[in-house]
């Protein structure tokens, strides 16, 4: 039998991480640590680590790279599942990675698609770390993931499925005729268990999806799952751009100020940003993935069945769906409404 693989995950108690970690150890083929800080080591999603058998690497995020290229010395793959703001922890991690010669470093991906270059700041911020990367050679996998299930489904007028949302979804966005891939997040932990052992995911980028879908399908699927009738509230390109512009705007005015709702304005432009991406430009299809350079996971794996949005939905609807939890849905379950947002730097991403 071949020796497991031992994989460092960073962010591995948030909502990704903990996909990834539990992907796998379903898997099997791996033995899985968890870096985490001293202030999170005897927390409870710590805890319930542990007493899995994964094992817990206490260190500090933010140490300088000889420190960080210790706890990579025994590491054949580094996985990070690091939130939205803490993107720039990764430079380190990368010069850590070339110092330990590790076999593959996969940087925090896990995103829809789109190209460089201001549509979306997320994916920027992405970019360049996965530029650092590429400058000192380190040998790596991108792995993006669409849009998950729990965050593309509309509210019921009955209510039945928002115990399962962040908030009620109800409007479309342009014509509700462009398609976007989604994924569902158990899976992407499964995904990412065949992807970072295959030969032919080195140094490639991949996308992961089980349904491409268009947001008039969603809503017609729900119905249909559901026997209730949804109103569908259309919202021009023109609305979704005012919208973004003044997301980025709010944004901006708030770091200038130093206003303590930094965070949550933050995640208003990564949400408006992702509907003018997605349904304005159209970028998160499996055609512009492949035109960017993307290989197709379902290709490479056509023996793994992901869960299909259907599937999903009628999960929801039995009421055996969860809520997504953590700072990051608390902040847009709260409609930005003022209230301080504790930063987590493993959160959603």
């Amino acid at each position: 039998m071949a020796a497991k693989l031992r994989v460092l995950i960073l962010g591995g108690t948030g909502e990704t991480g903990e996909d990834v970690v539990n992907g796998l150890i379903e898997d099997g083929g791996y033995e899985v640590s968890v870096f985490t800080r001293p202030t999170s080591a005897s927390g409870t999603a710590v805890q319930s680590l542990r007493d899995r058998g994964i094992n817990i690497v206490v260190g500090d995020i933010r140490a300088p790279v000889p420190e960080l290229t210790t706890h990579l010395q025994n590491i054949d793959i580094l996985i990070s599942a690091l939130g939205a703001n803490a993107q720039n922890e990764q430079y380190r991690w990368a010069d850590a990675a070339k110092a330990a010669n590790i076999k593959r470093f996969i940087p925090c991906g896990f995103i829809s698609i789109s190209p460089r270059g201001g549509i979306m700041m997320g994916r920027d911020e992405k970019e360049l770390v996965h530029d650092h990367i590429f400058r000192l050679r380190v040998p790596f996998t991108i792995i993006d993931v669409g849009y998950w299930h729990s965050i593309s489904f509309p509210s019921l007028p009955s209510g039945r499925g928002d115990y399962a949302m962040w908030i009620p979804k109800t409007e479309i966005n342009g014509d509700g005729n462009k398609p976007t891939l989604l994924t569902e997040k158990r899976d992407i932990g499964r995904y990412v268990a065949r992807i970072i052992r295959d030969p032919r995911t080195l140094n490639k980028r991949v996308v992961t999806w089980s349904d491409e879908i268009s947001q008039n399908d969603i809503w017609s699927l729900m119905e249909r799952l559901s026997g209730e009738t949804i109103p569908r509230v259309y919202i021009d390109d023109n609305e979704t751009l005012k919208r973004r512009d003044e997301a980025r705007v709010a944004y901006a005015e708030a770091l200038k100020t130093g206003d303590p709702q930094s965070w949550a304005k933050r995640l208003g432009v990564i949400s408006a940003e992702y509907n003018y991406a997605k349904f304005v430009r159209g970028d998160n299809t499996l055609e512009n993935a492949k035109y960017l350079g993307y290989l197709d996971a379902k290709e490479l794996y056509p023996d793994f069945k992901p869960m299909g949005l259907e599937e999903y939905l009628v999960r929801v609807l039995e009421g055996k769906e969860r809520r997504i939890e953590g700072d990051v849905g608390a902040v847009f379950a709260k409609r930005f409404s003022g209230e301080n947002a504790h930063r987590k730097e493993d959160a959603v991403h």
